[in-house]
């Protein structure tokens, strides 16, 4: 198999997601979760991404698809389309599979991985983090990771754009 094809075999949809994670916790993995939009892949995202995966044996990331992250981020976004953010994403070591998803939360997705541990940015507070009601039900846990200062995505758009100028 080329690498190319290991890093879309990370590249998951529901079906095969649920029958990965079925191997996974029979093996006695630890699931962690996380989502978000991964536009321009910077270090706060690698650093984020890293503290994440060190809650668990696996992590998956839910990917918020094109028209998804237009929808948050505005008509300018995404810059990177969701296959290549995906791939992209893929090839980082302590990522174990990528799903995309086009709802306006991951709760459904969420709820299909059912997580051990549930991980956000520290922006947030563990009682406003969708689907935290829903791990912790299910005796798993929500970490949150703080952000390395100065680094984001509009942060970046906004510095090339001032270039420009």
């Amino acid at each position: 198999m080329s690498h190319l094809q290991q890093l879309e075999s990370k590249l998951m949809d529901a079906l095969q997601l649920t029958e990965q994670l079925k191997k996974w916790k029979d093996q006695g993995c630890k699931i962690v979760f996380t989502n978000g939009c991964f536009d321009l892949l910077h270090l706060g995202h690698v650093d984020y991404l890293s503290h994440a995966a060190d809650f668990g044996d696996k992590m998956i990331i839910g990917l918020n698809t094109d028209q998804s992250v237009s929808r948050l981020k505005g008509p300018t976004r995404p810059i990177n389309d969701e296959r290549s953010r995906a791939l992209v994403l893929a090839a980082l070591s302590c990522v174990s599979a990528v799903i995309l998803f086009d709802e306006p939360t991951p709760l459904e997705l969420i709820r299909l991985v059912n997580p051990d541990v549930l991980v956000k940015g520290a922006d947030y507070k563990i009682e406003n983090i969708v689907g935290a009601d829903v791990v912790i039900a299910g005796g798993g846990s929500v970490k949150t990771i703080p952000f390395v200062e100065g680094y984001s995505t509009t942060a970046i758009e906004q510095r090339i754009r001032q270039a420009k100028i």
